[in-house]
């Protein structure tokens, strides 16, 4: 089982027994996998995927309380399959010459060379889970983490036929693979509408526990639209409380009509093991990432160009704002379709497309979902007024490297609490700005302080206060002492993107 726990750097590490802590757990199964397979196998631009929608509305009226969901699993457990996949694992072997060998403390402290008489030696290893049947020309659905890194993949279905898989594209950001077979009229799981999942109705959960093969647990949809987990990039996911057990990870997660409407993916658990919290990638979504990695050999999504952040409570009075929704944009990016469409730094978006914006990750899930080159309409509010924006989507580029570190401490206390200073060459180098930017240095927050409790950090560069800019520490001084004791809104720049402050007085 590929059991997972909460770091700095991305949330997960790979753990290989069962942890007391609270913690969110891919339920890949027994073995794992590691390494990154991005695109695998490139299909033809347009091909089709012939998919099954559902229609199965009969099924459900044959559950009773005699038979219970026989009938659904009945037409469900054919399409969903075991799925066996296999890396090779590099690693030193040094002989077990010294009776400490087996000591883990002997390796972190001497090393595992055995003094130089290392020899590289390969390992196979196995992991198991699940996969869904989805089209009868072959096309699978299943989980990032089950098949990453895999060197060979096999599937075996409830007829006991196995055969080779092939990958067709992974999107690790939503934890979502395409597999491939060779094989023609394969029994097909219908395709529901997961936008239809509704908390306290019946869900089944089917897949391959613990290698034991085939199992179905009952349960229903908890909540949807789950995200903040920081288990991949785009989360909207489903819960559940359906056990979802190690093994399951690909599995499917369907309504009382047989329908497919989400892909198991992770639970929460002390133990490693089912406690009732679930997590399915949603079938809409998974939908959407299978067509386009299949038409277009890799995921693309649409692209705004703007750095975004939370309506805070604080942050909603200091706009005047009614409620703390919408997503407020911290930062334009040069040349996007958000700069050309005439977005700007303190407006706040209130929905897209007509589609109300409650949080930030909203935004960036529904623009990520479009296709580039749609156009989309933005309600935002500027300077107290609301007003509908135009934007043409571009391409999502490849991730940016994160930029910022800490300064060395600066001698010049402006604002209550902080310790700022100019930002000269050594500094600019340190944090990697680009010459464009331009402020004033937090070397210093003070504990306790409302810099502090506003989120000030050291690091931060500061390039506005109240909306007037600052490029050293005396107009700084000069912008804070016309604030008087009024709230200061401060636009800081942290790690490479911008972000409001709004600092408020005791």
């Amino acid at each position: 089982m590929k059991e997972t726990t909460p770091t700095k750097n991305n949330g997960w590490i790979e753990v290989r027994r069962p942890i007391a802590a609270m913690t969110l757990l891919l339920a890949l199964g027994i073995g794992g996998v590691a390494g990154l397979w991005i695109t695998g196998h490139r299909s033809s631009r347009g091909v089709n995927i012939l998919l099954s929608t559902a229609s199965a509305a009969a099924v459900s009226d044959q559950i009773s309380f005699t038979s219970g969901f026989t009938p659904v699993v009945d037409r469900v457990l054919p399409s969903v399959v075991n799925i066996s996949s296999a890396r090779i694992v590099r690693f030193a072997d040094s002989g077990p010459t010294s009776p400490f060998f087996f000591d883990p403390f002997f390796h972190e402290f001497f090393g595992g060379e055995g003094q130089g008489r290392a020899h590289p030696r390969e390992q196979r290893e196995l992991s198991l889970g699940s996969g869904v049947i989805v089209s009868p020309d072959g096309y699978l659905l299943t989980n990032n983490h089950v098949v990453e890194g895999a060197s060979e993949i096999r599937i075996s279905l409830t007829d006991k036929r196995e055969m080779k898989a092939k990958i067709v594209g992974t999107d690790p950001r939503t934890d979502i693979a395409v597999l491939k077979v060779d094989q023609k009229n394969l029994p097909v799981l219908p395709i529901g509408d997961s936008a239809g999942a509704k908390p306290g109705q019946f869900v089944l959960a089917v897949g391959n526990s613990f290698g034991l093969g085939q199992t179905v647990t009952l349960g229903i949809v908890s909540a949807t639209g789950r995200g903040n987990l920081h288990i991949v990039d785009y989360e909207d996911f489903i819960q559940t409380d359906a056990a979802i057990n190690p093994g399951n990870s690909g599995g499917a997660l369907v309504d009382v009509r047989g329908a497919l409407i989400g892909i198991n993916t992770a639970i929460l658990s002390r133990s490693g093991g089912n406690q009732g919290i679930g997590f399915a990638v949603p079938i809409n979504m998974a939908r959407q990432v299978m067509e386009r990695i299949v038409k277009e050999g890799k995921v693309v999504r649409g692209w705004l160009g703007v750095v975004i952040q939370p309506v805070t409570p604080t942050i909603a009075r200091a706009f005047g704002l009614e409620k703390s929704e919408g997503a407020l944009v911290a930062d334009v990016t040069p040349g996007s379709p958000a700069e050309k469409a005439g977005l700007r730094r303190g407006d706040v978006v209130l929905s897209i497309n007509g589609e109300r914006i409650t949080e930030t990750r909203e935004l960036s899930l529904k623009v990520a979902m479009l296709a580039p080159g749609t156009t989309v309409r933005l309600k935002i509010v500027r300077n107290r007024r609301e007003m509908e924006i135009p934007v043409v989507l571009g391409e999502q580029p490849s991730e940016r490297r994160v930029l910022g570190s800490e300064p060395e401490p600066g001698v010049t206390r402006a604002l209550e609490g902080v310790e700022v200073a100019d930002l000269t060459p050594q500094l600019r180098r340190q944090l990697e700005l680009p010459p464009r930017i331009s402020g004033v240095v937090v070397v210093g927050v003070e504990p306790g302080t409302p810099a502090a409790e506003a989120g000030l950090r050291r690091g931060d560069v500061i390039q506005e206060v109240n909306g007037q800019a600052v490029a050293n520490v005396s107009q700084f001084e000069q912008a804070v002492r016309r604030g008087g004791r009024e709230p200061m809104m401060l636009l800081v720049n942290r790690g490479g993107s911008t972000l409001f402050v709004v600092v408020e007085p005791r």
